[in-house]
C-alpha cells in the first residue's frame, strides 16, 4: 500500500508538470520564430536558398508524390558515399589521462580487418571544429530536468545550459563552426553552421524562451536526420516563408574536424529509425558522437518509486528504460569514436564540456584510401595503434587510442548484412 501510495505521488506530479507545460505552449510544435530577422553572418557554404520556381515545382511534385505531410525524413537519403576512410583519433595517457598532443604522421599506423593500411591523409588537431549541437526539447526533457531546477527554473534548461554553455565559450570565430538542432517528436534545425556569436545567441535564447510543446523522443530519427540530412522544417532563425525545405547532414559537409554533441535522455518514443538502424547509420558516418545524457538525477530521486516497465497510464518511464537508455548512450559514442558523460548535477557541465572541448581540439584525423572494392554493406573492423616515443614499438600498455572501430562500406542491406567483424 505504501509502494501504491508514494508511485500515485510521483505520478501525480508528473502528469501536474505536463498540464502546466501543456497550457502553456498548447498548439507549439517547435519553438517559435524570433520577430526580427538576424543581422549578416558568416556560414558555412550551404546551398541557396530555392527560387519561387523551384518552390513551385517541389510542391507540385510533392503533391504528385503524395508525401506524408508529416514525413521528417527523406528516405531516400540512406547511405554515405566515399572513396576514402577517415577516423578521427585521440591518444590519451592511461595512467594521467592527459591528451597527447605533437604526434606526426609516422607515429601512428591503422588497420583495417588486421590489415595495415598506407595513411594517405593526415590533419593534425590544428584544424578548425564544426560541430551541430543536438538538444532533446521535449515535454519528458522537462518533467526530467524539473528534478534538478525544481520551481526555481523549468526543467528544459537542463537541456538547454550544456548546448548554451558550449556554443558561447568553445566555439571560436571565425574558424569554428556550430549549428543547433532540437528535436521532440522530430528535428527542427534552430540555426544552421555559423560562426557568428550572435546567431549561436538568438539560437539559444530562443531556446530558453521557449516551452517544449510534444512529448515524444524520437531520438534515433533524430540523430539519423543531424548525421544523413533530410527533409525538415525550414530553419527557425532564417524567417523563411517555405514550410519545408532540405537540410544536409554532418556526415556530408565537407570540414577539417567535426563531430556532434547530443545532450538528451537517451530515452526513444517511436521512432521510425530502430536502434539497429541507428548504429549502423553512426559506425559509417565515422563523426565523433559526444554525449552529455541527461534525466540521470530524475532517476535516482524516483527510482524506488519507479515500476520496472513503463507505466501505460501515465507513460512515465521505468527503472528499466532508464537503464536502457544509458547502454544505448554507451553504445552510440563507443562505436562513433566520441565519449559519454552521465550527468546527474549541472555542477558537473563545465568539466564535461571542457573535456569534450580537449578531445575535439587534440584530434587527429587519419583517412587512407580504399585499395579494392568492398563489400556493400560489409563491416570492418578498424584498429589505431600508436607509436609515441618513435621506437618501432607500439604503446599499447602506456596510451589509449580512441577512435571508431568499425567501418561499414556504403550501400547493402542492414537486414542482410553478414559483418565479418562481432560486435
Amino acid at each position: 500500500m505504501k509502494r501504491f501510495t508514494k508511485f500515485s505521488s510521483v505520478a501525480l506530479t508528473v502528469l501536474f508538470i505536463i498540464a502546466v507545460s501543456a497550457a502553456a505552449s498548447f498548439g507549439q510544435s517547435r519553438p517559435q520564430r524570433p520577430d526580427t530577422a538576424p543581422g549578416n553572418e558568416k556560414r558555412n557554404q550551404r546551398p541557396k536558398p530555392p527560387t519561387a520556381e523551384e518552390l513551385r515545382k517541389a510542391e507540385e511534385q510533392r503533391k504528385l508524390d503524395e508525401a506524408d505531410k508529416n514525413a521528417i525524413l527523406d528516405p531516400k537519403v540512406e547511405k554515405i558515399s566515399t572513396n576514402i576512410v577517415s577516423v578521427e583519433v585521440t591518444v590519451i595517457n592511461k595512467k594521467t589521462g592527459a591528451i597527447i598532443t605533437g604526434l606526426k604522421k609516422e607515429n601512428f599506423a591503422i588497420f583495417e580487418d588486421g590489415k595495415q593500411q598506407p595513411i594517405s591523409s593526415f590533419t593534425t588537431p590544428d584544424s578548425p571544429i564544426t560541430v551541430t549541437v543536438l538538444v532533446e526539447f521535449s515535454k519528458w526533457s522537462e518533467v526530467f530536468g524539473s528534478a534538478a531546477g525544481g520551481i526555481f527554473e523549468p526543467g528544459s534548461y537542463e537541456v538547454v545550459k550544456p548546448a548554451a554553455l558550449f556554443v558561447s565559450r568553445f566555439i571560436r570565430p571565425p574558424n569554428d563552426y556550430a549549428s543547433i538542432v532540437a528535436f521532440d517528436i522530430r528535428p527542427t534545425p534552430i540555426t544552421d553552421f555559423t560562426n557568428d556569436p550572435q546567431r549561436l545567441r538568438q539560437a539559444v535564447d530562443l531556446l530558453f524562451r521557449s516551452a517544449p510543446a510534444m512529448r515524444e523522443n524520437n531520438l534515433w530519427d533524430a540523430l539519423k536526420f543531424t548525421l544523413l540530412g533530410g527533409t525538415t522544417d525550414t530553419v527557425v532563425l532564417e524567417n523563411s516563408k517555405a514550410k519545408t525545405a532540405q537540410y544536409g547532414g554532418m556526415a556530408s559537409l565537407n570540414a577539417p574536424r567535426k563531430a556532434i554533441i547530443l545532450v538528451a535522455s537517451g530515452i526513444d518514443t517511436f521512432s521510425k529509425t530502430s536502434y539497429d538502424q541507428a548504429r549502423r547509420i553512426v559506425q559509417e558516418a565515422g563523426v565523433p558522437v559526444y554525449i552529455i545524457s541527461t534525466g540521470n538525477l530524475f532517476f535516482k530521486r524516483y527510482e524506488n518509486m519507479l515500476g520496472p516497465m513503463d507505466d501505460l497510464t501515465t507513460g512515465l518511464p521505468g527503472r528499466l528504460t532508464f537503464l536502457q537508455a544509458q547502454n544505448a548512450m554507451n553504445t552510440i559514442a563507443k562505436e562513433s569514436g566520441g565519449m559519454h558523460f552521465p550527468m546527474t548535477f549541472e555542477g558537473e557541465i563545465p568539466d564535461y564540456l571542457n573535456s569534450i572541448n580537449a578531445l575535439l581540439r587534440n584530434q587527429y584525423n587519419i583517412a587512407y584510401d580504399l585499395s579494392e572494392p568492398h563489400t556493400a554493406g560489409q563491416k570492418y573492423k578498424l584498429e589505431v595503434k600508436v607509436d609515441v616515443n618513435g621506437d618501432g614499438i607500439f604503446d599499447e600498455k602506456a596510451y589509449k587510442v580512441q577512435a571508431r572501430p568499425y567501418y561499414i562500406a556504403p550501400g547493402g542491406d542492414a537486414k542482410k548484412d553478414k559483418s565479418k567483424s562481432k560486435d
